[in-house]
């Protein structure tokens, strides 16, 4: 089969959403693979609610399709919420303790960064409001007034 070469090539996901799922559970320390699939979905749905434009595109073709689907099925909020609030919000709609749902942040959020890698991750970054680069693991670094 002989591609066309005006259209470019579909890249596919670096890893499986199992793979996801064992990256998250791995991350997480969580005692079953559904426990970790619970986070995904619920810190996917508060990504989606977040992210816009081009980056919310591109991140969606570098996750698993069971992943992209999640993160793209969300309407995205305006204003987008600062990373805290974003804590906060997915806390009060579970009903989980702050803590609980900062862990869980964190631990999703390590397997979209290693998905999305550093380049991408570095433009959604800047899209968020402040607080989100500590929750993907990164410095949150403010410019010299």
């Amino acid at each position: 089969m002989i591609s066309d070469l005006r259209t470019p090539l579909q890249q596919l996901p670096a890893m499986t959403y199992e793979q996801m799922l064992d990256k998250v559970r791995y991350e997480g320390a969580y005692p079953t693979r559904e426990r970790a699939e619970e986070a995904t979905h619920l810190v996917l749905e508060g990504l989606g609610r977040q992210l816009t434009g081009d980056e919310r595109v591109e991140l969606a073709a570098r996750l698993p399709f069971e992943a992209a689907r999640v993160l793209t099925a969300q309407i995205p909020d305006t204003p987008p919420l600062t990373g805290w609030a974003f804590v906060k919000d997915l806390a009060d709609r579970t009903g989980a303790s702050l803590a609980t749902t900062r862990w869980n942040t964190g631990a999703v959020f390590a397997a979209v960064a290693a998905l999305a890698g550093p380049d991408l991750l570095t433009r959604i970054l800047r899209q968020l409001p402040s607080g989100f680069a500590l929750l993907f693991g990164r410095a949150e670094l403010n410019p010299a007034a």
